[in-house]
C-alpha cells in the first residue's frame, strides 16, 4: 500500500508543477506579445525618425545651397556698385 500512496503522492505532485509551468507559459506568452508589440512600436517610430532626418537633412542641403547662391548674388551686386564707382570717379 504504501508504493500506491507515494505513487498516488508523486502523481499528485506532478499534476501541481505540470498546472504551475502551464501559467507560467501563459505569463511567459504574455510577455513576449508584450515585448513584440513594443518592439513594433519602437521599430516603427525609428522609421519614423529617420524620415524625418533624411527630410531635415534635404532641408538644410536646400537652405545651404540657396544661401550660397544668395551670398555669391549679393557678392556680385558688391562687385558691380564698386565697378560703377570706380567708373564714376574716372568719367
Amino acid at each position: 500500500m504504501q508504493a500506491l500512496d507515494d505513487l498516488s503522492h508523486n502523481v499528485h505532485l506532478l499534476l501541481e508543477r505540470y498546472a504551475a509551468l502551464q501559467q507560467e507559459n501563459v505569463r511567459l506568452r504574455e510577455d513576449v506579445e508584450r515585448q513584440r508589440e513594443e518592439l513594433i512600436r519602437t521599430h516603427s517610430e525609428l522609421l519614423s525618425l529617420q524620415q524625418q532626418n533624411r527630410r531635415i537633412a534635404t532641408a538644410d542641403a536646400l537652405v545651404a545651397a540657396e544661401g550660397k547662391e544668395l551670398a555669391e548674388k549679393r557678392i556680385n551686386a558688391l562687385i558691380a556698385q564698386v565697378d560703377r564707382a570706380i567708373i564714376a570717379l574716372k568719367g
